[in-house]
């Protein structure tokens, strides 16, 4: 037995995607939640139906409003030009002025070198300029820049000379500028605010039926209750259901340990009674040592069935990884078919129960000893790693034996399941792994089994990291 800090973890440590399978309940990576794909598909719902309302409100609105703005645009062009075509010299600067102060209206004398840019910036104003030329004339001008200066440029005719009538297209329009855009973006974020709490409303009772399913499925029926008060009728009918097959399920749960302790129990007393007599009635000392060898192998049976009939409840603490190793390490120290190395780091402490994960790796290194035994040396090597990411520690025992066929992996943490001779030579009850299995789960871990790529049979296993201190 060795013990050794990791440096290089290429074969001897565990990885993070080998050494357990995946979460219950976790989908593929990049797979949405029910809350996502709800709230998704109710926006994509309202923003459709706001767009829908976007084109109505311009079918309905704009274009009446396009034309009621440019024929007030198309009287005021035609009451300013005859009002200075009748007012005397005097008069029509008066009145210029007073259009300048009181209206923002401007009557400025158009030249053939005025640079203009056209009044295209939008379909609200194509289709003003399009009205106007409809009332003015074809040839009137509509401008939304002339000579770098911004406006609503419309040019007109006056005794014979061309000039532009300068007004600001928002006076005619005062809600039709940024106002509905803004109201837009607030229905907008009105219907998002919806959908997530329309999602969040659907997802919630989803989300505790599913963190209940996966408290049973760890065997803690306690903290598995649904709330059987709800106003929905349909979720109050499903807690319930569930409620009551958790309660049956926690009951027979409770039957089958009684019934394994009760009958493991009853047992010791007569095999007590039976090695007694071995030993006092039986002359041959070959047959005497077979009849004890028989004997232990049943009690050792017995232990399984009581372990396995351990109640679920367990106080994790933080403790050292490695000293638990070398103390499971340590009774096996002066097998002659046996090699362990550590690989463990010093200052790797765990979130466990003491006793339980001291019975997890005896189990493991049990098996590895009798099943993994090297077919070129028969020297079972047996290798213990561990590591810390994130939260979590990553261990793993591995052997260097035959392996496990592929399709029997998945059994081989079944109760009373017997694998292939190749790995069975020595009796059991098919309890081992299940129970480091069921333990591990207990405590809060996931537990996998899978051939390395080496040769041999790997088993993993994932626990909580203790927090610093």
């Amino acid at each position: 037995m060795t013990a050794t800090r990791p440096t290089e973890f290429e074969d001897t440590a565990v990885t993070s995607d080998e050494a357990v399978e995946a979460e219950p309940g976790a989908g593929p990576r990049g797979e949405l939640s029910l809350f996502w794909r709800t709230f998704f598909m109710i926006a994509l719902l309202l923003l459709g139906s706001i767009l829908a309302w976007l084109q109505t409100l311009r079918a309905f609105e704009f274009e009446p409003r396009a034309v009621q703005t440019a024929r007030q645009m198309a009287s005021q062009v035609n009451l300013s030009r005859a009002a200075l075509i009748n007012a005397d010299a005097i008069a029509r600067l008066s009145l210029l002025k007073t259009m300048a102060q009181e209206e923002g209206l401007r009557i400025i004398p158009r030249e053939n070198s005025d640079r203009i840019v056209p009044a295209d910036k939008d379909t609200l104003t194509q289709d003003i300029a399009r009205e106007l030329r409809q009332h003015l004339g074809a040839d009137t001008v509509v401008a939304r820049q002339v000579n770098q200066a911004d406006g609503f440029w419309i040019s007109f005719e006056m005794d014979g000379d061309s000039y532009w009538f300068l007004t600001n297209l928002e006076r005619f329009n005062a809600a039709a500028g940024k106002t509905w855009i803004i109201w837009l973006f607030v229905a907008a974020g009105l219907s998002l605010m919806g959908a997530a709490l329309i999602a969040g409303l659907i997802n919630r009772p989803l989300k505790a039926l599913s963190f209940a399913a996966s408290r049973v499925q760890e065997g803690n029926f306690s903290a598995s209750r649904l709330d059987e008060s709800v106003h929905t009728s349909e979720i109050r009918e499903v807690n319930i259901g569930f409620n009551r097959m958790a309660q049956r399920l926690s009951k027979l749960e409770q039957d089958r340990a009684l019934m394994l302790a009760g009958i493991s129990h009853d047992l010791r007393t007569p095999l007590a009674r039976l090695r007694l007599e071995a030993e006092l009635s039986v002359a041959d000392l070959e047959a005497r040592a077979h009849m004890a060898a028989d004997i232990a192998q049943l009690d050792a049976i017995i232990d399984k069935f009581l372990d396995y009939a351990r109640p679920e409840n367990v106080e994790l603490v933080a403790m050292p990884l490695l000293n638990i190793a070398q103390a499971c390490a340590y009774p096996l120290r002066d097998q002659a078919d046996l090699q362990i190395k550590l690989h463990i780091d010093a200052d790797l402490q765990v979130l466990a129960d003491e006793v339980e994960l001291g019975r997890i790796l005896s189990n493991l290194l049990e098996n590895a000893r009798k099943y993994g035994k090297s077919p070129d040396t028969g020297i079972a090597l047996i290798e213990v790693s561990a590591l810390a990411r994130d939260q979590w520690i990553f261990m793993r025992v591995r052997d260097h034996g035959m392996g496990v066929a592929p399709d029997q992996i998945a059994n081989l943490t079944k109760p009373f399941f017997r694998g292939e001779a190749a790995r069975t030579a020595a009796n059991g009850a098919g309890l081992g792994l299940a129970i480091v299995e069921k333990t591990v789960r207990r405590m809060g871990g996931a537990f996998a089994l899978h051939n390395s790529s080496t040769g041999g049979l790997s088993a993993n296993i994932k626990l909580r990291r203790a927090p610093p201190a």
